[in-house]
């Protein structure tokens, strides 16, 4: 089967649950019943179930759906069939279906980042007292008991039902990026971006390590990557934009992002961003370095619409 999906975008079926939220959108899920309009044309979920019995199903934020659609649901993950708007049963017993949502990610990530500052102190007593098998690790787990006594309650107030919680094999919870994950995140980002400036306008960008542990701080937990992707726009990707409309780059051109106060003790350690980070953030600058290896600071200045600016490069 895992075979079968590569090479066959059949074999992955995405439902965004947003567009399930009222009861008479429950006729786009499984189809509508005959005398109703669209009963030709079948359900989103059992059309493509019918040319793929084996499929890997996504709902996507299944807390949006409408109750009604739970309660397919239950036929679904329970005996492995599913009845239509035409009344054919469709045997989807090989499918493999995961859900995604949001509740109760606050209590999660709460609770995650307290694990984590109590690791991290941890490891800084038994630094202190100079033990030898000291291991800084990034990696934690969240308790059975706290996945029993916090996450389950706030699921079932949610669902409000208890079936349709125990008809799923496993919950995966999805835990705040650690610093080292944060790290890659941010080269990718500038990865990407210096990429498409070498592709379009032919110039190569650079950056020193110091820059990706001033990025991480705009790791926002309720944003995920989204805030790390918004972080790169906003300090790197409009400075370059900017300098781009404003003729300061040459065709051909090195850059050099560096940040501006390079002293370390400005910079933060991988420990948890606070709400107040951004006001002592050292600031971040573009450079050219010439074919004599000499640096020459760019004089940016402030774009005019700087939420239009990115799209420039």
């Amino acid at each position: 089967r895992s075979w079968y999906l590569l090479v066959s975008t059949q074999g992955f079926i995405r439902l965004d649950m947003s567009e399930f939220q009222e009861r008479h959108e429950v006729a786009k899920f499984i189809g509508s019943p005959p005398g109703y309009v669209g009963h030709e044309e079948g359900g989103q979920l059992t059309k493509k179930l019918k040319q793929c019995p084996n499929a890997v199903v996504l709902f996507d934020e299944v807390d949006k759906a409408h109750p009604d659609v739970l309660t397919i649901m239950l036929q679904l993950f329970d005996e492995g069939r599913l009845t239509d708007g035409k009344g054919k049963t469709i045997d989807c017993k090989d499918a493999i279906f995961i859900m995604t949502s949001n509740v109760a990610s606050d209590e999660i990530a709460q609770h995650a980042l307290q694990l984590r500052q109590e690791a991290l102190e941890m490891s800084r007593n038994r630094i202190a007292e100079n033990l030898g098998d000291v291991q800084i690790s990034d990696k934690i787990t969240i308790s059975k008991n706290f996945k029993e006594n916090v996450i389950r309650p706030i699921l079932k107030a949610h669902f409000r039902r208890d079936e349709f919680l125990g008809r799923i094999n496993e919950i995966v919870y999805f835990l705040p990026f650690c610093h080292s994950e944060l790290i890659q995140l941010v080269n990718k980002e500038l990865n990407f971006w210096a990429k498409r400036a070498k592709q379009r306008h032919n110039i190569t960008l650079l950056w020193d390590r110091e820059v990706a542990d001033v990025l991480v701080d705009g790791y926002n937990v309720h944003y995920g990557a989204r805030s790390i992707k918004h972080e790169v726009e906003r300090r790197v990707v409009n400075q370059l934009a900017a300098a781009y409309e404003q003729d300061l780059l040459p065709g051909g051109c090195t850059l050099r992002i560096t940040v501006e106060d390079s002293d370390k003790q400005l910079l933060k350690s991988p420990e948890l961003p606070s709400p107040q980070a951004e006001k002592r953030l050292p600031k971040l600058r573009l450079e050219i370095i010439d074919k004599d290896s000499k640096t020459r600071r760019l004089d940016i200045r402030a774009p005019l619409h700087p939420e239009k600016v990115c799209n420039t490069i």
